[in-house]
């Protein structure tokens, strides 16, 4: 318990010095962390047999990641840049041609996965802090907040009052009745940003906090079922007393392009 304490005490002053120390320390400290999550979901599928294209994939997430990075910044010399994206994956189709497998398109598959799972979803938040145009931390650093809220009021709510399992398919562990803790514990959290952080009305946050809640604990389910389906307890072991990356980060995969794209479609 006191390591995990330490852990997460750490990971949040990082996670925090991430989004306020700038547009460059937070372009390249996600750029990073997308790549960890990456290289920790070809590592997990390597245990099964199966091939992924690890060194090529690694590169395309950098590709795609710095394109979309360099594009959402809104640095016009850019925007011809996503036009790479087709030779990068053309590049995972080539490699595959010269490997001897016996599932060629299995390992096609799983490196693509992992790309659309971990690197995509780190774009899409990335992007949030662009969204006013000139960066700006406020909505990342919300996001973060209602997450980690909503995760801790899930556990929390669950452990004193849970009964009816969500889904114990995948994760016997929740109930209905941390789910609902978890939302309302972050859409407090969010009515209370929105007396600090005023560019968007208290009941824009509030919904902000619910898709954050909702579909970022579907993530937590997904990368549930995807440890059960490998057999494996923890992603990796590079958080002590906390798993690995993908543990982590398993709210923010799918949480992150629904809210940028709520945040998109309500600012036009």
């Amino acid at each position: 318990m006191k390591t995990r304490a330490i852990t997460g005490f750490f990971f949040i002053i990082v996670m925090l010095a991430s989004v306020l120390l700038g547009h460059w320390v937070f372009g390249v400290f996600y750029l990073l962390l997308s790549l960890l999550c990456l290289n920790e979901f070809y590592s997990l599928i390597k245990q099964t047999g199966i091939s992924p294209n690890q060194g090529t994939g690694m590169l395309a997430g950098s590709g795609i990641y710095t394109t979309f990075a360099l594009v959402t910044a809104n640095d016009a010399l850019y925007h011809q840049w996503p036009f790479l994206i087709v030779i990068i994956i053309i590049g995972v189709f080539a490699q595959e041609l010269f490997k001897k497998t016996p599932a060629p398109f299995t390992n096609l598959a799983y490196t693509f996965l992992g790309l659309i799972l971990t690197t995509i979803p780190f774009t899409f938040f990335h992007a949030l802090a662009y969204l006013p145009g000139d960066f700006n931390f406020h909505y990342p650093l919300a996001f973060l907040l209602m997450l980690w809220s909503n995760d801790t009021g899930a556990y929390l709510t669950g452990r004193a009052f849970g009964k009816h399992k969500l889904f114990e398919r995948h994760s016997p562990k929740k109930t209905w009745e941390g789910f609902i803790g978890g939302v309302a514990i972050a859409a407090g959290v969010g009515l209370i940003i929105s007396h600090f952080f005023i560019e968007l009305d208290w009941s824009q946050w509030v919904i902000m906090a619910v898709l954050i809640g909702t579909v970022g604990t579907m993530g937590d389910l997904v990368e549930s079922m995807f440890k059960r389906s490998i057999n494996v307890k923890d992603s990796g072991g590079i958080l002590p007393g906390h798993g690995g990356l993908l543990d982590r980060f398993d709210g923010l995969f799918l949480a992150a392009p629904v809210v940028f794209t709520y945040l998109y479609l309500i600012s036009k």
